[in-house]
């Protein structure tokens, strides 16, 4: 008699199937069988490439990128969606956009983290606040105390008081 297979092993060999279909060369599958999801990432050069064609700006107190140096700015590893998004911000608002921090440690952990690749640090300026508080929905404060407001794509603004904290699930419709 054969036996049916479990509803768990049929998800997990759908997603294995879907991925093996998706995933380019470069990405990079992330999470658990439940979870999993392709991300993409670039490294340091290409992240400078569409960061300085966009007329992003990056700074680092260390005058660095070493990914290893918490005083460097760095976007080795960094999520294509997350520079895109960058790019999306910059095209949508008009603002000067100056990057403080990318995937360097030093950075809270957690899956959606600098490190992995989802998030951005950028300078405050008049200009980047008022487009983030007029265009986009306010949703509270974050656990540490940080205000946040959330894109209509989804990718997550906090104000961390000398910087904009950025989360990018997605390019943010680029």
């Amino acid at each position: 008699m054969k036996h049916p297979k479990s509803p768990t092993a049929v998800r997990f060999r759908s997603i294995v199937t879907v991925l093996s279909l998706v995933v380019a060369p470069g990405a990079v599958v992330m999470g658990t069988a439940g979870d999993a999801f392709a991300v993409t990432k670039i490294s340091h050069s290409q992240a400078t490439s569409m960061f300085r064609e966009a007329g992003i700006t990056w700074s680092s107190s260390g005058n660095c990128s070493d990914r290893n140096t918490p005083t460097c700015t760095s976007f080795e590893q960094l999520n294509l969606a997350t520079a895109q998004g960058a790019q999306t911000l910059k095209r949508a608002s008009g603002c000067a956009l100056n990057i403080t921090g990318g995937t360097e440690t030093g950075h809270a952990s957690g899956t959606y983290s600098h490190w992995n690749g989802y998030k951005l640090d950028f300078s405050k300026n008049t200009c980047v606040g008022n487009y983030v508080k007029n265009t986009f929905t306010y949703i509270g404060v974050r656990g540490d105390g940080a205000p946040q407001w959330r894109s209509a794509s989804g990718n997550v603004y906090a104000d961390e008081g000398n910087h904009w904290d950025v989360t990018y699930y997605n390019c943010g419709g680029c």
